[in-house]
């Protein structure tokens, strides 16, 4: 039987980095407990860390207020980040000056960042429709049979080879 896990989450949108730069943190964080997370992102020496740092605990403070104010019983000492990624958002076109009175076009890149935490059961183990079932058979594969007509495209390519070898010589 599989418990349903509800899932928080919180987002920060049009944010001034570049998505790329922000999946390195992110990437950093998935998947681990928030208290670790929080540590991990703490002493990440990336501009975009601090970022990451205020929607994490924003995810946290949602999942704390909304299980007081549906009357779920969260532990936040059991939530971890189930998803932590950086989409990107619109870009900003701008212009340097160039040499020779010349303009070059540049895109600043802003991101949308959403971090998801769920709670995981106490016992470590999600358990799927696919694990209850009993493992089936293995299933033997048949060999693959040449058709006659490859087979006689095969010979007739080895002996124009060897014949072509035979005038060479």
């Amino acid at each position: 039987m599989q418990l349903d896990t509800r899932e928080f989450r919180a987002e920060a949108r049009f944010q001034r980095v570049s998505p790329q730069k922000a999946r390195l943190v992110l990437d950093l964080i998935k998947g681990r407990g928030v208290e670790e997370a929080l540590n991990t992102v703490a002493f990440t020496k990336k501009a975009v860390a601090p970022m990451v740092e205020k929607v994490l605990r924003s995810a946290i403070q949602n999942a704390n207020y909304l299980s007081q104010e549906q009357g779920l019983d969260v532990d936040v000492d059991h939530l971890y980040v189930k998803q932590a990624i950086a989409n990107e958002g619109p870009r900003m076109k701008r212009i340097r000056p160039a040499p020779m009175g010349r303009a070059y076009r540049y895109q600043r890149r802003l991101s949308h960042i959403i971090i998801s935490v769920a709670e995981r059961r106490q016992d470590g183990l999600v358990q799927t429709v696919e694990a209850e079932a009993a493992p089936a058979a293995p299933v033997k594969k048949k060999a693959a049979k040449k058709s006659p007509a490859k087979k006689a495209a095969a010979k007739k390519a080895v002996t124009k080879k060897a014949a072509a070898k035979k005038k060479a010589e």
